[in-house]
């Protein structure tokens, strides 16, 4: 199985620093798939961003329902994070 190495948090440094203190700050640790990205902070801004807006901003839909959308979407692909 391919693995993808990561930084670790007490080596993370300037936007990634914040990005994983930003990550500890909403769950309280990092999830796998914020370090997964920790090679490219940008990108991992903009993951979250997008993250932020699907589940956070107003929507017809409750956060219930997104929830359980997403669920079913991982599911559905196998995902086992």
């Amino acid at each position: 199985m391919p693995r993808i190495a990561t930084i670790p948090p007490a080596e993370a440094s300037g936007p990634l620093k914040q990005q994983y203190d930003d990550a500890i700050g909403r769950a309280g640790r990092i999830w796998n798939i914020v370090g997964l990205m920790s090679r490219n902070p940008p990108v991992l801004k903009a993951s979250m961003e997008l993250y932020g807006a699907l589940m956070h901003a107003p929507s017809t839909l409750s956060r219930l329902r997104r929830e359980m959308l997403a669920v079913v979407v991982s599911v559905r692909n196998r995902c086992v994070y």
